[in-house]
């Protein structure tokens, strides 16, 4: 076997993947397992969505595509910025990858040198560690509580930069929390980057969940900023709002000079995702998206459910996110308990281990997400079996002592 290189000793796999393919094995080999770990809308894509790939198949839209994507869909995508954010962007300045994760990938590899900073917040998503790391940069995790509502002070942005720090990387709402920032609060935060010591300063800002939204009001770091606009990369995608999430695109706005060099990578890397889908994303920008209000009425439901469900269970607190489809409770309560077979609840990955062993629950421990002990719970499946697996939930921490 061939020595595998070193820079895999600093990364994991990613831990909602692992949650949800143990989940599935389980499942397979005949156990009664509902996973919870997975961050995938149970709605099925749009139908006028996979009409536009079928349309596209038989005409023949079946070649390469261009690295930075089809213009079409880079138009759309300039007029959803236009329509959604009132953001204006030239072509040269928009790319679509392999979904967001890849166009993050892009911009950390494209600009990140060894012993660069990177700030995030946590609890964060998974792969902004990991993907840090791979691109040779250095990982600044700054603990947002549950006290400040799991969000960055601009006391604490100002703390951790120093003259090295290349990103701040900003996820709202956020995974793994459904916390969202106000434009007041995004305003402060704008102001310490502005600050001219700051100048060095870029942010990343993943808006994925944009139109999964609740009690909050969306707004984009750039909108927010137009005069840091050079200096702030916005990452978004198909995947979520519109249920797309194995078509894989993901599109970046930002500084046509790192647009760029994203695509330098790509074009050595995956050259571009799938032209189908390219097309399927066309359609998904540019045509009806009534359908949304739906999903979001269906999700906020399922959110109140699960939030309710949680608070009922003594030594667990949830807050109740403002967006995305994931609730954070906190299990400081239940740490120290005792299970049935006399196992001690020491961290939140006990805890997890144990619903899963006990009542065929699958979720992901907080730890993976930089902040302990809490657990995220997807609450992206048929509300039928959600409620089944909070009773479950319920059900387990009964049993500790």
């Amino acid at each position: 076997m061939p020595r595998l290189a070193h820079r895999l000793s600093s990364i994991k796999p990613s831990p909602t993947i692992a949650v949800s393919t143990k989940a599935a094995e389980l499942k397979s080999a005949g156990k009664d397992v509902i996973g919870l770990g997975a961050g995938e809308p149970d709605f099925d894509t749009p139908s006028h969505i996979r009409d536009a790939a079928l349309d596209a198949m038989n005409v023949g839209k079946t070649r390469y595509a261009p690295v930075a994507g089809i213009p079409e869909l880079r138009k759309a995508i300039l007029a959803k910025l236009k329509r959604d954010n009132g953001l204006d962007y030239e072509m040269d300045q928009i790319t679509v990858g392999c979904g967001g994760k890849q166009t993050i990938y892009n911009a950390m590899m494209a600009t990140l040198n060894p012993g660069d900073e990177v700030i995030i917040p946590a609890p964060y998503w998974v792969s902004y560690l990991d993907i840090t790391l791979l691109a040779e940069g250095k990982p600044v995790v700054v603990d947002c509580a549950l006290e400040q509502h799991f969000k960055l002070s601009p006391a604490q942005l100002r703390n951790a930069i120093t003259p090295k720090t290349k990103w701040l990387i900003l996820n709202s709402p956020s995974n793994p929390t459904g916390a969202v920032y106000t434009p007041e609060e995004l305003s402060a935060l704008a102001e310490v980057l502005m600050e001219p010591a700051h100048a060095h300063v870029h942010v990343l800002s993943d808006d994925i969940y944009e139109f999964i939204i609740y009690d909050a009001i969306f707004q984009t770091f750039a909108a927010i900023a137009p005069e840091m606009k050079d200096r702030i990369l916005t990452i978004n995608g198909l995947s979520k709002a519109y249920c797309m999430t194995g078509w894989r695109v993901g599109y970046a706005a930002g500084d046509s000079a790192i647009i760029k060099a994203m695509n330098k990578i790509q074009s050595q890397s995956t050259t571009s995702t799938s032209t189908l889908s390219q097309w399927a994303s066309v359609a998904a920008l540019n045509g009806d998206h009534s359908f949304m209000a739906t999903h979001v009425k269906t999700f906020k439901q399922r959110r109140d459910l699960v939030v309710d469900m949680m608070n009922a269970i003594a030594g667990i607190s949830c807050y109740k996110p403002e967006g995305a489809f994931y609730v954070y409770p906190t299990i400081q309560g239940l740490i120290g308990k005792k299970t049935p077979t006399g196992q001690t609840i020491k961290t939140d990955e006990d805890f997890v281990s144990f619903l899963l062993e006990n009542q065929g629950v699958a979720c992901v421990h907080g730890e993976a997400f930089g902040l302990s002990p809490y657990f995220r719970i997807s609450y992206a499946t048929d509300t039928e079996t959600l409620e089944t697996a909070c009773k479950r939930i319920q059900a387990a921490c009964a049993l500790l002592t």
